[in-house]
């Protein structure tokens, strides 16, 4: 193998596809894209940890997955298959596995560089698969003239299907009771859970996909010298790398969630232990309801903590006095609920605890963290015999990637390399940034004059708009108070609010013209609303994140809480904000008007500077005429129709 021959020849496929491939087949030439790939396939060939911030449009999925594909083409080196690509998202994952690489796949071998098409698989964690032996069970302890005919359906439709998200109306009670265990006791020889395993470890899928919580748990596997989950490897690739942090605090520490109390609770009962299950149920129904609330409105970690102590007496009775006698599925249920109180109410100095959102239920779930997370993760995630691509819209502020490295614990990694590709969109004809003159302003002593005038801002936008409108929200408080408010205003537009139903209102939204939706919590990224969908993008306040003890405990390195609030506060409030700024552009021919109504964002005022540095340069305004004038030159007459 000549090492220097194959770098330059898996440099000339890059251009190659970009240049010559995709456009053949309608997709434009960027040159940012081009340069992206590039400097991606660099990170494989030399074993680094690339940083690529890449604004949206760039096509940062093809430029990973070409590079992928040249670096398994003509190696520098041992390339260990497979390359891993780790998403925080089902939506990409399956974006990955059903378009993307599928049409790479189809212009390399229709050019002949392919003799077979790229493989790929998604990896997901036991909990999604279907146990044999379990579902057995289960079918033969089901009251047939009970059951729900669509949720019995779908138990008997996983006698052909393994991976149980590809199965409508199963019931969470029965995904609980079907899916292989943490700790696999199956008798069946022929288990197609293990027979997925094996095909997944026969070198046979160049890509295998998963999400950050799988990625971490075979990192945690390696460093402990357990079975790794993945096959050998040497590249990885991380999409929406932003969320790898944040999953990797959760994965190295404890959380404790509402569905796991329930799970529990059910499992007992199933089991005919019902006095277990109801001095359970009745100790800890206080904290079930403070989990139910939405995190920003739940009271401080300190009070849901306290409600643990009837829990933290009641589960070692139940363990004393039926423990031996659970199934091995009620006995794990119990040690890990039983753990995880046990922790939360010790009196350990070292352990941070938090709550953070349950994206399961919309929630709070409990969470304990060792004081300084990033030191475990340096030790188990960036091994120096990998190559790794992490790349986002929202690492970078700017060019400056400081806050992501200290999160990431790779502040001074001599492997990193950073790039930034802004996005091609041209913002400054397609976007206008309002600025109200006179905007509303929050008041402590008083939030129903606040909320009033913000109210009256928002009808006079949504007006101007006709509809075609994105709130997006810091808090579930002030969106129901607004919500409350502009039903009373009785506008001619359909009036959504984003709950725990997303995927059915965000359809709805996306097929309803003029439609306004209030939304909090995940829509500040994630969703894609292209078109007229979102010509409206209207922030409240500036999105700060919320107190808690994990920031108690950083703002002790540093010296003042100036320095905090300029070397994480404000870094954190810009990236959230682009994030949501991105949901108003999607297209080279989306036209938005971007109204940020927090006064501390203005002309003069004290984040001025940092919602400029965050966001790309556009035209601005104070002025709500300017705001009409725009949108009716930018849209056509026909936009303008909806609710007359």
């Amino acid at each position: 193998m000549n090492t220097n021959d194959n770098r330059l020849k898996a440099h000339k496929l890059i251009d190659h596809i970009f240049q010559d491939l995709l456009p053949a087949h309608g997709m434009a030439q960027r040159p940012e894209q081009i340069q992206l790939s590039h400097r991606m396939l660099e990170a494989m060939q030399d074993g680094r940890i690339a940083l690529c911030d890449a604004g949206t449009g760039i096509g940062k999925t093809y430029a990973y997955l070409a590079a992928a594909t040249a670096a398994s083409a003509f190696p520098t080196g041992q390339i260990a298959r497979p390359i891993i690509i780790s998403t925080s998202s089902i939506a990409l994952q399956n974006a990955v596995l059903t378009e993307y690489l599928p049409l790479l796949s189809c212009v390399l071998m229709a050019d002949g560089i392919l003799t077979k098409p790229l493989k790929a698989v998604i990896r997901k964690g036991k909990s999604h698969y279907v146990c044999d032996e379990r579902l057995d069970r289960r079918l033969r302890q089901v009251n047939l003239g009970k059951k729900n005919p669509e949720a019995l359906a779908a138990l008997r439709t996983l006698k052909e299907t393994l991976d149980m998200d590809r199965v409508s109306h199963l019931s969470g009670y029965d995904r609980e009771r079907v899916c292989v265990p943490q700790v696999c006791d199956c008798k069946q020889r022929d288990c197609r859970y293990q027979r997925f395993l094996k095909t997944c470890d026969k070198n046979q899928f160049l890509f295998q996909i998963c999400n950050h919580n799988l990625l971490v748990a075979d990192a945690i596997h390696r460093s402990e010298g357990k079975r790794p989950i993945f096959p050998e490897h040497s590249i990885i690739i991380v999409d929406e790398a932003h969320k790898l942090p944040e999953t990797a605090q959760q994965m190295l520490g404890v959380t404790l969630a509402a569905e796991e109390i329930r799970n529990l609770i059910l499992q007992l009962k199933e089991e005919r232990y019902l006095l277990a299950a109801e001095m359970l149920e009745d100790s800890t129904d206080p904290l079930l309801r403070k989990l139910a609330q939405p995190r920003e409105e739940a009271e401080p970690v300190e009070a849901c903590l306290r409600l643990l102590t009837a829990p933290s007496r009641t589960l070692p009775i139940i363990q004393r006095q039926i423990g031996s006698l659970l199934s091995p599925l009620g006995s794990r249920q119990l040690n890990t609920v039983l753990d995880a109180v046990k922790l939360f109410t010790s009196s350990q100095t070292d352990m941070i605890f938090y709550t953070a959102e349950d994206v399961s239920t919309g929630g709070a779930m409990l969470c304990a963290a060792a004081g300084d997370i990033t030191q475990r993760m340096k030790k188990i995630l960036w091994q120096p015999d990998q190559a790794f691509v992490l790349t986002s819209g929202t690492m970078a502020v700017g060019s400056d990637f400081r806050r992501f490295k200290t999160q990431a614990g790779l502040e001074k990694g001599h492997r990193v390399m950073e790039s930034v590709s802004p996005s091609p969109f041209d913002y400054r004809n397609n976007c206008l940034l309002y600025l109200p003159q006179i905007p509303p302003r929050q008041r402590v002593e008083d939030t129903d004059v606040y909320f009033n005038e913000l109210t009256a801002e928002l009808v006079g936008l949504i007006k101007a708009a006709t509809g075609h409108a994105l709130v997006l929200f810091t808090s579930y408080a002030a969106m129901s108070a607004v919500k409350e408010r502009l039903r009373e205003e009785s506008l001619p537009f359909p009036l959504l609010t984003l709950g725990r139903n997303a995927p059915h209102i965000i359809e709805q939204f996306r097929h309803t013209p003029g439609a306004v939706l209030l939304a909090t919590g995940a829509a500040w990224e994630g969703f894609d609303f292209p078109g007229d969908c979102v010509s409206l993008l209207i922030i409240p306040r500036l999105p700060f994140a919320y107190p808690d003890a994990r920031k108690e405990r950083e703002l002790e390195k540093y010296p003042s809480l100036r320095a905090f609030i300029r070397e994480v506060a404000v870094p954190e409030m810009q990236i959230k904000l682009r994030q949501g700024f991105g949901r108003a552009i999607r297209t080279e021919s989306d036209t938005c008007v971007i109204a940020i109504l927090d006064e501390r964002a203005c002309r003069g005022r004290r984040y001025a500077q940092a919602v400029s540095e965050a966001l790309p340069e556009m035209r601005r305004t104070g002025s709500l005429r300017e705001v009409t004038r725009f949108l009716r030159e930018k849209k056509p007459e026909s936009y303008f129709e909806v609710g007359r």
